[in-house]
């Protein structure tokens, strides 16, 4: 697709391989944060839309991946042991309720997902060290 003459912000009637209708191909030009520039090729099947529309659309379903991403990675629903409905459904509440106050503290912190793991795990591993420095300290060894 990258090899099809595009210009950027248009879409073309295209027709892939394997699939018996035709698709609507677009090719957006985006700038990063750093200044750097980078393309984003979509596809639709949709016939009537524009370039504008497809990456509304492309934006709207990015954030439903994210959400995806986050409830696996980080909140861990696909880590459910559960064998019954009543407990599946418990641990999927219990994800969901997770992942809204992952939200609430990435909006407060300003801080990305793996930057909040990071700092909870940095947080729990030093309270553990502490912990067990103040057990060792309290032992009386006695290896007689």
């Amino acid at each position: 697709l990258s090899s099809l003459p595009m210009t950027p912000g248009t879409t073309t009637k295209i027709y892939l391989k394997g699939l018996a209708f035709p698709v609507l191909f677009s090719k957006i030009i985006f700038t990063n944060e750093d200044q750097s520039t980078g393309e984003l090729y979509l596809v639709s099947s949709d016939l009537t839309l524009n370039s504008d529309s497809m990456l509304k659309l492309y934006k709207k379903r990015w954030s439903i991946e994210e959400y995806h991403r986050t409830l696996k990675s980080y909140v861990g629903v696909s880590k459910s042991p559960t064998k019954t409905v009543t407990t599946q459904v418990s641990h999927i509440f219990a994800s969901v309720h997770a992942f809204l106050k992952l939200e609430r503290l990435k909006l407060a912190t300003k801080l990305n997902h793996t930057a909040l793991k990071t700092k909870l795990y940095v947080k729990a591993l030093q309270t553990s060290m502490a912990e067990l420095k103040q057990l060792q300290s309290n032992q009386n060894y006695n290896y007689g």
